[in-house]
Formats: C-alpha cells, structure tokens, sequence
C-alpha cells in the first residue's frame, strides 16, 4: 500500500492541498467503514504526505457526521506519524482576533453520541491524555506559523480548545460559560480525533484558523454563516502556507513523540484473553505489540 509519513486533516475551507505534487488517489478501507473521502498522497516539500478533506471535498458531512475512527485508522494504515489537523475556530477571548491562529495545548470535550476510542469488544485500553495534544509537533508547528510574514495574523502558541457537538453555533449564556471555564476557542471536530489519533500512536497537532468572535462578544454581531466563509477563504491560503513549511521542518528533523508509544502501557487486557475478532480488527494498532 502506498505510505505517506505525514498526515493532514483538512477542515472547513481546506478541501485540497495545491502544492502536493505526483498526487494519486487512495481508497483506504478500513474496519471502521470508509474515511470522509479518498486520500490523496503526494510529495510535499520532499515529503510524503497523505491529505483528507476532514468534510469531504463538498463539504457533504456534519461535524457530527464525520467517521472519525476511520479517518484515523485509514492514517494508520497508510504509516502516518504525524497528524496536522487543520481547523476553523471561533474565538471566546478579545485577544484572540479573526485571521489569528491558534496551536492548542488542551482540549475540552463538549461533544456527544461520538465514538471516542477503538477498543472494546474484550479488550481494554486507557490512554494517557492529560496533555491531549503532542507537545513536539505542535512546537514544529507553531516554529512554522512564526517563521512566515503572513499578513493580519497573530500566532498563539498556547490556547484551550473547546469542541462543541454543533451544528448550530453556542447561545449566549454557552458561550459566557466556556469563557469561565477558561477555554480560548471553540470548534466542532477535533474531539474524538485527537484521542483516536492517541490511540493509534500517532502525534498530533491542530492549527486552529480563527473566522470570527462567537456570540458572547458585545461588540460584535452574532456568528454568521457568511461571515465565517469570508474569512475561511483568507484562512485557507494561509493555512497553505503553513502546513507546507511544517511539512518542510518535520521532513528535515522528524521529532521524538511520546504518543508514538502511548498503548505501551495503556492495554489492561491480556492480549492471549483477547477475542480473535477483535485482535484482527485492531490489527494495525496492536501489531508492533502482539
């Protein structure tokens, strides 16, 4: 099967990436059922790197909709190390600006009705996840956002995502109360990936593209479906930008990642106690450990 070391996970707005080159589609089944779309796996900055429209290229899913253990599984399998995730956030601090962008450190998970692991079925597993997102790859991330003059945004290195089910945005009195709760931004998908990402031992980073301040704001009109495209488009074509010169620095110096060993001691279940069933279907996540 074709492999890519790098993956990227396309929100809202980033259906493509324009400067992949010997580009071949990929149709990754998994025991999760199919990805948001075909994978397209192509050479980026000397790099081998496989891109999911997280949506679909036609925007066809709800946020709630998306096959997140699929999508993640279909990196797996195609020998993904290190997952960028590229998503649209709204903004719950004055400081943090529409066109900003956002590397999180911590994540709040609001959403519900989301399978959020891959286990069960006669096997147990509880992944370390108090620091959700891979310090290291977020760290080449934010170096790369820095590094470029992008007009009109302001990088933040640290922030508190929140995911929210969606899809209607936050009323008010949800929008003061992530606000107290200390969260930055809020979003609707990168919950459960990050912890599937966990799971399958795969580093994991977001670049969190801010459109707009959500509704808590007095001095801004309430979020509008026309107001975050408008700033989606900006945001893509600086997105672009990054993700290649992430792309770039991670092909050069690769970093160490603890995520790349998280089932170490994670798996509480004897694996010679665990059904054959279910040993096949995790095959790709428990092989370098059978």
């Amino acid at each position: 099967m074709t492999q890519a070391t790098i993956g990227i996970i396309g929100g809202s707005g980033l259906y493509q990436m324009a400067a992949l080159t010997d580009v071949e589609e990929v149709q990754v089944e998994t025991p999760f059922g199919p990805p948001s779309d075909v994978l397209m796996v192509g050479t980026l900055e000397g790099a081998r790197v496989a891109f999911l429209a997280r949506h679909g290229r036609h925007h066809r899913l709800l946020p709630s909709e998306i096959p997140y253990r699929a999508n993640i599984h279909a990196m797996k399998q195609l020998g993904v190390q290190y997952l960028l995730s590229a998503s649209a956030v709204g903004s719950l601090r004055d400081a943090v600006k529409p066109l900003d962008m956002v590397v999180p450190d911590q994540l709040i998970d609001r959403t519900k009705n989301r399978p959020s692991t891959f286990f069960g079925d006669g096997i147990v597993a509880h992944i370390t996840f108090s620091d959700p997102i891979c310090p290291q790859l977020a760290g080449v991330l934010a170096d790369a956002v820095a590094s470029l003059d992008l007009p009109d945004v302001t990088l933040h290195r640290q922030g508190t995502y929140l995911c929210m089910e969606g899809p209607a945005f936050s009323t008010k009195a949800e929008s003061r109360l992530y606000r107290s709760w200390g969260a930055d931004i809020i979003g609707m998908t990168n919950l459960p990936e990050a912890k599937l990402a966990r799971e399958a031992e795969i580093a994991y980073a977001t670049l969190a593209l801010v459109t707009d301040y959500d509704c808590w704001h007095p001095e801004h009109d309430s979020v509008t479906v026309d107001m975050v495209l408008t700033n989606l488009h900006r945001n893509a074509t600086n997105a672009q930008k990054v993700v290649q010169e992430t792309v770039r620095r991670l092909h050069l110096d690769p970093p160490a990642s603890a995520a790349h060993t998280a089932l170490k001691h994670a798996i509480l279940t004897p694996l010679d106690q665990v059904p054959e069933a279910t040993k096949a279907k995790l095959h790709w996540l428990l092989q370098k450990h059978l």
